[in-house]
């Protein structure tokens, strides 16, 4: 076939690629997007927002089987959970948003190329798909190819019975037994909906505390708590070592204190950790550097050490989040365009959709001291004393705030509770505009919201909370908001 030709080529339609593709075409300049598999990319189709349906489904039936009772709500017969249904459900919500992705890309004037892209040198790629290979050039390419689940020895993926979060997403059937080896977010994440729906979790972590290095440790603590509450078992400390297929399902050995120790189950949920496509479109052939993580080096403007190659998204360097990746598709564009735009956000928020969730913007206590923080404000304010969270039933968890003393500027908030994800947008804000800790305690937040505790917390940070009882911090309560 005759070579196509572009003005730009983004290579992988994930959260990073299909919005640089849109602001491209916004941009002016004729675009193509190369996908080899579903639009959306890992997040849209077997990643974020499938895991997120069945967190949203099971948590509805948790509170149906536990709250609901509470408050007088009674449902005769109890509540059966057809499995097939409930994942037909998730693909539906799935195809719904891939769909609306194909629609943007179509409406934008985009093209849409299915198949392999590999890099020929660096103007021109190959594309192979089920009808042949394409060859096709572009003044600029952004490559957003993501990562993948780290596989480890001894636990080879058949996305049936040993998975990684892909398979583990599409249970026809409520397993029974499942390990998770990795007590990172997404095990944890997926052991929450599990346990929900009734499966007996194990998760088998190497490390002396969950989501270690991931989240304030505070934080790690109340969700800790609350899966033990709920019944989840957590080997901490251990190491899977090998799993062996038996009559009854799998037989699987960790070593835990020195010692060997068995367990059975039906599944094995595999969540240590994602691997970038560093050595996947054959970057080498246009002479793009990646380093020894299979990371490709880009510089502020996501610019690889080709002039015209950048890289966008999990390619590209930590943190591995979908609007960071997002962030990122719409500065490549515009830099190209000529914007004299960099990448210097102060914050990427994070969220963990454990139970409760967690979510965090800016720095941790430890992270603080580290950069020569000596003097710390630091409180705590609690959902159990927000009016929203006791009518919810929700009240595990608190908002903490951490400033600076000497200036009063927010350098972390870490949240644990009920929608921390949706909480955290405003101390995103507030760290990126480099606001202090009057800006939040002086803005009127409405009433009764859980919104409310993030204001209070910056009240208890100075010092004079409302709702809780705390002594005036260095005689802060006397100076109120000066």
């Amino acid at each position: 076939m005759a070579t196509q030709n572009f003005d730009i080529v983004v290579i992988g339609s994930g959260p990073g690629g299909y919005v640089a593709a849109i602001r491209s075409a916004q941009l002016g300049f004729k675009t193509a997007v190369i996908e080899r598999e579903a639009i959306g990319g890992v997040c849209l189709n077997v990643g974020c927002i499938p895991s997120k349906a069945m967190i949203t489904a099971t948590h509805m039936l948790h509170k149906a089987q536990h709250d609901f009772p509470t408050m007088g709500l009674n449902i005769k017969g109890g509540i059966s959970v057809d499995m097939k249904t409930l994942v037909n459900w998730k693909q539906s919500v799935c195809d719904k948003m891939s769909g609306g992705v194909n629609q943007l890309l179509k409406g934008n004037s985009v093209t849409v190329i299915k198949g392999e892209a590999a890099f020929k040198n660096s103007k021109e790629i190959s594309v192979k798909s089920a009808t042949g290979t394409d060859s096709i050039t572009a003044k600029y390419f952004i490559i957003a190819t993501g990562s993948r689940p780290i596989e480890i020895g001894g636990f080879p993926f058949d996305e049936k019975d040993i998975c990684s979060s892909t398979g583990a997403l599409a249970f026809n059937e409520i397993p029974k037994r499942v390990a998770v080896i990795g007590g990172g977010y997404i095990g944890l994440e997926i052991s929450s909906y599990l346990k929900k729906l009734g499966t007996e979790v194990t998760v088998i972590e190497a490390n002396t505390t969950l989501l270690a290095g991931v989240v304030d440790p505070d934080c790690a603590q109340v969700v800790a708590r609350k899966a033990v509450k709920d019944g989840i078992q957590i080997k901490y400390g251990a190491k899977a070592k090998s799993q062996k297929k038996i009559t009854s399902g799998y037989e699987v050995t960790y070593e835990l204190n020195g010692k060997d120790e068995k367990i059975i189950v039906d599944k094995i949920l595999v969540t240590v950790g994602r691997r970038p496509n560093g050595d996947q479109s054959n970057l080498k052939a246009a002479g793009i550097t990646v380093d020894e993580r299979g990371f490709v080096k880009v510089d502020a403007q996501r610019r690889t050490n080709i002039s015209n190659i950048f890289a966008i998204g999990d390619i590209c360097g930590q943190p591995m989040l979908a609007h960071k990746a997002s962030f990122e598709g719409v500065m490549v564009p515009e830099i190209i365009s000529g914007i004299n735009r960099v990448y210097d956000a102060k914050t990427v928020p994070a969220v963990v959709f454990t139970d409760p969730e967690i979510a965090a913007a800016g720095i941790t206590e430890a992270e603080c001291i580290a950069k020569g923080y000596t003097d710390l404000l630091i409180s705590k304010f609690p959902f159990a004393a927000n009016g929203r969270a006791v009518s919810m039933i929700e009240t595990d968890g608190f908002i903490k705030m951490i400033a600076d003393k000497k200036t009063h500027v927010v350098l972390g908030v870490h949240i644990v509770g009920p929608d921390a994800s949706n909480l955290i947008s405003e101390a995103a804000l507030a760290i990126e505009m480099g606001a202090r800790i009057e800006d939040i305690a002086l803005t009127i937040h409405p009433h009764p919201t859980l919104g409310e505790t993030m204001m209070e917390a910056a009240e208890a940070t100075l010092g004079h909370a409302i709702h809780i009882i705390q002594k005036p911090l260095n005689g802060a309560g006397k100076g109120a908001h000066i």
